[in-house]
């Protein structure tokens, strides 16, 4: 089978002709895309994202689950383009304490505070829909006081752009030039919104996320915007009641076969693998969220145990043994704060939690301490 999956258009930048890559407006056409190959593989995903969202119910709290997923996801995602930061790492930014490599850290925070914002748009009645406009501002708060801040952030580009190589003509894909790129986004847009498809809502994601890539809008940020792409269609089409699964562990796990799928579309017109591909990555994924919710489950099931057999326990350490999810690492300082007490009855509480061995001492010193749950941080940096 053969199809074509767009034209080239002669661009030049940096003094250099180049053919790039300017794809057609989606559904796929001349073969249409048959929704029958993939009636199983969609199937599998739906169930596998129908079991996340029951298994879901079994933590007493959701904002546990949504608080480390929301991280890993952002931590993956920025992973993907290499960032180095950790899950330590942004635990330790949160908790007020100094990390080494904040420019890194700082590309997470902002994916993090970006994912928030697209959510609350969606969630919101007067909110933006997916549109360019919500693209744009995520995009813009993406790159806001990171690496990348001066280029162009909230903007669509003005000059062209290319993937791999050492300049235009050496490059492994050229996107788009920057004047058709308004108009191939207004498409996809239209698309988002369309209501005449028989493409069941996985397979219109797959094939947005990767026509976005193709479409490379921004000068920096579109892999990490792209992915974000994939959780708000998640969240506007009800594919999840919660966003408790995030496709970028997967990604990144099979990251060079993802980055071939995506230049088959391009150069075969191969949509099909794509697709495949991103619908084995939902059920794995969903599937991986599942296992992690029951074991972050069974930990602090375990934990409450122990601290509710002892002696020692008090009422301020109860209290502080519920907010570790959302807190697994931090000062006494910090504990005085949230619980609203005084020093000795914060410090009075820590000790009571380090004695079980459910919190960790991380500095040996006297002075300033800092602690964390360290079963669970392992547990999520798995």
């Amino acid at each position: 089978m053969t199809r074509t999956t767009g034209r080239y258009a002669i661009s030049t930048t940096l003094g250099e002709s180049v053919r790039a890559f300017v794809p057609h407006p989606l559904p796929p056409a001349d073969p249409a895309l048959s929704s029958a190959a993939f009636v199983e593989l969609n199937r599998q995903s739906e169930l596998a994202l129908a079991h996340l969202s029951a298994v879901s119910g079994l933590v007493p709290s959701v904002d546990w689950l949504l608080y480390s997923a929301m991280r890993k996801e952002a931590l993956l995602t920025s992973q993907i383009e290499g960032t180095q930061a950790t899950l330590t790492d942004l635990f330790d930014d949160e908790a007020g304490f100094k990390v080494s490599n904040t420019e890194d850290v700082k590309e997470v925070t902002n994916y993090l505070r970006a994912l928030r914002w697209v959510q609350e748009q969606l969630r919101a009645p007067s909110g933006l829909p997916i549109s360019v406009r919500l693209l744009c501002e995520a995009h813009r708060l993406l790159l806001d006081g990171a690496r990348g801040a001066g280029k162009q952030p909230g903007e669509m580009r003005r000059s062209q752009n290319w993937i791999g190589g050492t300049r235009p003509g050496n490059a492994v894909f050229v996107p788009p030039p920057p004047e058709h790129v308004p108009e191939l986004l207004a498409n996809l847009e239209r698309f988002v919104h369309a209501a005449t498809t028989d493409l069941p809502p996985l397979v219109k994601v797959a094939l947005i996320h990767a026509q976005f890539e193709t479409i490379h809008p921004f000068l920096d940020g579109n892999g990490r915007i792209g992915r974000l792409l994939i959780a708000a269609l998640f969240e506007q089409w009800g594919l999840l009641s919660e966003p408790l699964m995030y496709l970028s562990g997967y990604l990144k796990q099979h990251q060079v076969e993802y980055y071939r799928r995506l230049s088959a579309i391009r150069t075969d017109g191969d949509w099909e693998s794509w697709v495949s591909f991103f619908l084995e990555g939902v059920a794995t994924a969903a599937a991986d969220a599942e296992k992690n919710i029951i074991a972050v489950a069974s930990l602090i099931a375990a934990d409450r145990r122990r601290l509710l057999q002892s002696p020692k326990a008090s009422p301020a350490s109860y209290r502080l043994f519920e907010m570790l999810p959302l807190m697994p690492r931090f000062s006494v300082e910090r504990v005085r704060q949230q619980l609203d007490t005084s020093f000795p009855t914060a410090n009075a509480a820590v000790k009571a939690l380090q004695v079980l061995g459910v919190v960790t001492e991380m500095t040996g010193q006297k002075k300033n301490r800092s602690y964390s749950y360290q079963a669970y941080v392992e547990l999520l940096s798995r």
